[in-house]
């Protein structure tokens, strides 16, 4: 799936008779915060992880490694899962070791279980390893205090809260979260379903959320910025990613938060990241603070540099590097994980292939999606 279209939100997206319902918090508005013993993460609970994976481990990270990590401006990056050619197991050394690569070359976090990590295609317990795998590789290499965002979305509040209390016990600090949209026509009207959905889980979530906008990925279901606004108010939603391409609509939303909540310096009360990179410029210049996305698995230090050339006031060669990025970043919106697979395969040595059912690009594909990102390499290369 392309992560945008070419064209701006649809009108009236999921925001009917939004302003008749107001922000209130659930009945059982208390935050959960978890024990530091290694079990109790889930002692306050009915969920069982038994329910959805046999292996899962609940021991949880040392204490510290749930040390605050603020989200700050900057470049996040959705990271590539890596499977074994053959068996389709996880390459756990390659995913450790593309952390690293990433976290060099200066980015501000990174996410695991994004679109580009192919979390609908990874069982609980692969996702638990995904995010540890992440969380110690970046320890290991001086990078302890970088943030970590896991994508948790799911259809039910039930599995939702789950997936964050296991995100939560592998190391990550923070819930990518998209709405639920399987049973969207059945939703009660005026977006109270969507509000129950998120209060819910934030309501329960041992980290906080990130309310991941992304309307390719959920039949079309595309958040207003009126929705996205009401839901900030809750003190357990820290910020959002916009994927639906809709710089207006972050545009509003940096507006409404922008002192919501207590901010310091570089990092923002509530977080509005563009989410792909060819729309990097036309965030910055609508107030967002950076972006997440998955581009930045093939050009992380070209995306680092457009945004430090924004901000010194060179307006002129952040234009200039945005062509550029906007150019390579159209063969990965094309194809999706595949053409970024096949693009890392091919400039740097590594990537590998999706899991089935999707395809392994052909010869002649796999020139094509080489010769998408050619222009972007060199430029990469040159910083």
């Amino acid at each position: 799936m392309s992560p945008h279209n070419d064209a701006p939100s649809p009108a009236g997206s999921f925001t009917q008779s939004f302003h008749s319902l107001s922000f209130r918090p659930m009945a059982s508005s208390t935050l959960r915060v978890a024990s530091s013993n290694a079990n109790s993460i889930y002692s306050d609970s009915v969920l069982n992880e038994s329910q959805y994976s046999s292996s899962y481990s609940s021991t949880s990270m040392d204490p510290e490694d749930h040390a605050s990590r603020p989200l700050t401006q900057g470049v996040y990056v959705p990271t590539v899962c890596f499977f074994d050619p053959v068996t389709e197991d996880l390459d756990t050394a390659t995913i450790a070791s593309h952390a690293v690569r990433l976290a060099k070359a200066g980015v501000t976090g990174l996410t695991t279980q994004g679109s580009n990590g192919e979390a609908v295609h990874l069982s609980h317990s692969e996702r638990q390893t995904v995010t540890s795998t992440t969380r110690s590789a970046l320890t290991g290499a001086g990078f302890p205090n970088m943030p970590i965002l896991v994508g948790c979305g799911a259809q039910s509040v039930r599995e939702t809260v789950q997936l964050c209390r296991e995100a939560y016990a592998a190391g990550g600090d923070y819930a990518l979260v998209l709405p639920p949209s399987y049973y969207a026509p059945l939703f009660a009207p005026s977006s109270a379903s969507i509000f129950e959905f998120f209060n819910s889980v934030a309501d329960q979530s041992p980290i906080p959320l990130v309310i991941y906008n992304y309307p390719g990925a959920v039949s079309g279901m595309d958040l207003s910025s009126d929705v996205i606004i009401q839901l900030a108010a809750h003190p357990n939603i820290v910020g959002v990613k916009l994927t639906c391409g809709n710089t207006g609509k972050l545009n509003r939303i940096v507006a409404a938060t922008k002192s919501a909540k207590p901010q310091s310096y570089n990092t923002p009360a509530f977080l509005v990241l563009g989410g792909s990179a060819d729309f990097t410029l036309q965030s910055l210049v609508g107030g967002g603070h950076g972006i997440l996305a998955g581009l930045a698995n093939i050009a992380p230090k070209s995306c680092i540099e457009l945004i430090r050339l924004y901000k010194a006031g060179k307006v002129a060669e952040a234009q200039a590097m945005q062509e550029i990025v906007a150019r390579g970043d159209w063969a990965a919106i094309q194809g999706g994980i595949v053409s970024t697979k096949a693009g890392m395969e091919s400039w740097l040595g590594y990537g590998g292939f999706a899991r089935s059912p999707l395809p392994r690009p052909t010869s002649d594909e796999s020139s094509k999606w080489k010769e998408g990102f050619r222009e972007l390499v060199a430029l990469e290369k040159s910083l």
